[in-house]
């Protein structure tokens, strides 16, 4: 899947011809700091590719030059902020980078920490990023100050009178991003404000050029409007038709729902209707192997617009990826001794892995109950803990201490937390002695793994003992 989509992808390149940005930024307190640019690859999957690196030298200076053909957005995570930015051909872009702040250690070990957003201010007052900013400021202005009017009252004359000011400040700026990103804001706080229902307005989506699809503006308002929506349709009146075809992999039936109820076909309708998999998906109202089997389908995966065949191939691999059956992938990292160990060593036993963090309490104490797990289960089961990267020191004492068992593997740089998809710790998975996923969400020490374990054990013997009787 990935191949076609690279193929294509490779064809659309050679075919352009492009034009040259650089990015220059002079701010002192990043002095040998690195910067990483990404993308979005789909408006859907939210998987990621780096585009550029911005790397600054002693004095905090940095000059980047790359190459695009289009207007294209990127984002770049740094301490407690996420940064947005506007790439536009023929361009020097000189950025303003707000004053260093890294994460405290609350924020280092909070799973739901949500970066500070801001659109990067730029040294050219007519640049893309600098128009969206003042926007952005304005409309915000404008909403807060009719709040209730707007959200509660639905005051059409305050609507009214908020498009009235926007256009009277911002209606001389005609560039088409400008005006899209423009036009999709306001219409995201008329849906808010009049409670809109998708089908009301999904038909301006119809007309959306794919060089938009991931401008901000578009993927908010994608992702209001058809989030869990396959699931809503198949509540309402008909809706057993529409669980019919999910379950049959009837893509016609769901394409010509979109076409009906929404008033979008052509690739467009393919990019919701991927939406809507991915989120039927998860909702577990529908065949998860119908869903699968849908999503790699030549429908998606030849399909002409290579944005609709990179988010197949990117949905396909997050909802298939450690399922219950597959290869885990193997982790390699030096151990407390520094000596380099693999989970893929046949000991002919299970494998637990435990993805920890020994600074935070809640962790020590899931860990400090492994020794009874390993007295109980150690002809049958091998413990690896992948320890998030902190003192080492504190490490070392901490399970000489509590005599914690197990292969304890340091992630110096995350690689292995990010392949693995950890989210927050612990988080814990089971692999049989082939490295083939068991349990997905395997349970934490203290929250039923033993009793887990043990009814997994009892299972297989019980399946054991049937085999041999047949």
């Amino acid at each position: 899947m990935r191949f076609l989509c690279a193929l294509l992808f490779a064809l659309l390149i050679s075919q352009s011809v492009f034009a040259l940005v650089t990015i220059e930024c002079h701010n002192p307190g990043y002095a040998g700091k690195k910067l990483e640019f990404y993308t979005f690859s789909d408006p859907v999957s939210s998987a990621t590719k780096k585009v550029f690196t911005l790397e600054f030298d002693k004095s905090g200076k940095c000059i980047k030059t790359i190459e695009t053909q289009t207007t294209d957005f990127v984002f770049c995570d740094f301490g407690i902020y996420r940064g947005l930015l506007f790439i536009e051909p023929n361009q020097k872009i000189v950025l303003q980078l707000p004053p260093p702040r890294e994460k405290s250690f609350a924020d280092q070990k909070n799973p739901y920490f949500e970066p500070v957003l801001f659109w990067f201010i730029t040294e050219h007052n007519q640049q893309l990023n600098n128009q969206v900013t003042v926007f952005t400021n304005r409309l915000n202005q404008l909403t807060n100050k009719y709040f209730d009017q707007l959200y509660f009252r639905q005051s059409k004359q305050i609507y009214d009178s908020v498009l009235y000011f926007i256009e009277k400040e911002f209606g001389r700026i005609k560039t088409e991003p400008f005006q899209f990103h423009k036009k999709l804001s306001l219409k995201m706080v008329e849906v808010d404000a009049f409670r809109l229902k998708p089908e009301d307005y999904s038909i301006l989506f119809a007309a959306i050029k794919p060089q938009f699809w991931l401008y901000p503006s578009f993927t908010d308002l994608f992702d209001k409007t058809f989030s869990g929506q396959l699931s809503f349709d198949a509540k309402l009146v008909k809706g057993d038709e529409i669980r019919k075809a999910v379950n049959q992999g009837n893509i016609s039936f769901l394409a010509d729902h979109i076409k009906t109820k929404y008033k979008i076909q052509g690739e467009m309708a393919d990019l919701v209707l991927l939406k809507m998999l991915h989120d039927g998906y998860y909702s577990g109202d529908f065949s998860k192997n119908a869903i699968q089997q849908m999503i790699k389908s030549a429908r998606f995966t030849s399909h002409q617009n290579q944005m609709v065949c990179e988010a197949a191939s990117n949905i396909y691999d997050k909802i298939t990826h450690l399922q219950p059956g597959s290869i885990a992938p193997v982790i390699c990292l030096n151990n407390q001794e520094g000596q380099k160990a693999c989970t893929n060593q046949d000991s002919g036993k299970y494998k637990y892995l435990i993805f920890a963090d020994t600074e935070m309490a809640v962790c020590r104490e899931h860990l400090k109950y492994l020794p009874a797990i390993q007295q109980k289960y150690a002809k049958n089961i091998e413990i690896f803990i992948v320890l998030r990267n902190t003192d080492a020191a504190q490490m070392a004492k901490f399970f000489a201490e509590n005599e914690i068992p197990g292969i304890k593997l340091i992630d110096e740089n995350g690689k292995f937390t990010n392949q693995y998809k950890v989210k927050s710790f612990p988080q814990c998975f089971l692999l049989d002695h082939y490295h083939k996923v068991k349990l997905a969400s395997a349970k934490a020490p203290l929250d039923g793994f033993e009793q887990q374990f043990g009814a997994l054990l009892k299972q297989g013997y019980m399946d054991k003992q049937r085999k041999q009787a047949k």
